[in-house]
Formats: structure tokens, sequence, C-alpha cells
């Protein structure tokens, strides 16, 4: 139900970055973290998810106005322009090197995209604390005790923190899928 109320919202913010693409920025502060991680889990180092997200979201900004709403996230959108660009960004490494490209993204792979961006909005919606742990620890992959130095919380804090916020992933997931 929560989706279907921000559904609006986020095509309110397309028209208004159509009008003005100054106005892309809204949605750049909405979309870039799971953009981010989707390109961090395919490449190999952080500088080369950060050179192509920026890539993605340039294009993007750039093809704001031939976007068309068809009641799939915006998000999907940015993903098949993410997959598009590490595709080529692949493909100019393979004619570099004697490595294959990976296989074009499927609609299995699709369909995982979008339960990445529904845990996303979950993870989204935790607590300050538990948010803050959860992209530190699963999406940045940084130990324990690396969280606790830069929260500058015990390591059982943290644990706890984890927990908690793992407990309330899974319980609004269950939910979603009663």
């Amino acid at each position: 139900m929560k989706a279907l109320r921000k559904e609006p919202d986020e095509r309110l913010l397309v028209e208004a970055a159509q009008r003005d693409p100054r106005r892309f920025a809204e949605l750049y502060e909405l979309h870039f973290h799971r953009v981010y991680a989707y390109v961090a889990r395919r490449v190999y180092s952080r500088e080369e998810a950060e050179d192509v997200t920026a890539d993605v979201f340039y294009q993007a900004l750039a093809k704001i106005n031939s976007f068309e709403w068809r009641g799939a996230p915006f998000a999907a959108w940015l993903f098949r322009i993410a997959s598009n660009a590490l595709t080529d960004r692949w493909k100019r490494s393979a004619r570099e090197s004697s490595d294959p490209p990976p296989e074009q993204v499927d609609e299995k792979s699709m369909k995982h995209v979008e339960q990445c961006a529904a845990l996303y909005g979950l993870v989204k919606a935790l607590p300050t604390d538990q948010r803050r742990v959860v992209i530190m620890r699963f999406v940045e992959q940084k130990s324990i005790r690396e969280i606790a130095q830069e929260i500058r919380k015990t390591e059982g804090a943290v644990k706890q923190l984890q927990f908690r916020a793992l407990k309330n992933l899974r319980s609004h997931m269950e939910g979603a899928n009663a």
C-alpha cells in the first residue's frame, strides 16, 4: 500500500524534471543508493562503481525528456540504463582483453533488481541508526569493528542494531508476501 501512495509523487518528480532539468536532483537523491548498489555488485572496484553510476545519471538526465510514464517505477528505467552501461563497459573491456562479456540481463535478473529496489525502500524506512548500520554493513561491506569505530558505539551495540534492523526487515518482507 505504501508504494502505491509513493508512485504519484515520483511521477510528479519526473514531470518536474522534464520541465526543468534542475529538478532532476530530487530524482538523483531518491535513487542514487539503489543504482549505486546495483552497479557495485557487478563491478570490481568502488571507483568503477562510482564512474558507472555517474554515467547512468548523466545519461538519465540527458534522456529525461524521452522517458514515458508507463506505470513501472522510475528506478526500473534507471536500472535498464545501468544494465546497458555495464554491458557497454564489459564489451569495451572484452575488446581490450580476451575475457568474454557477461550475458545480457534477462527477466529473472530484472525481477531480482525489482526485489532489491523494494528491499531498499524497506531499509530506507528503518530508524536512522538501524538504517545506517545496514548500509555500512551490507552495502559498504564494513566490519562490525569498523562500524563501531565510525559511529562511536560498542561492537555489541552495533550487533544489536543490526539484529533489530534485520528483524524489522524480515517482518516487513513477510508482511508484504502474506
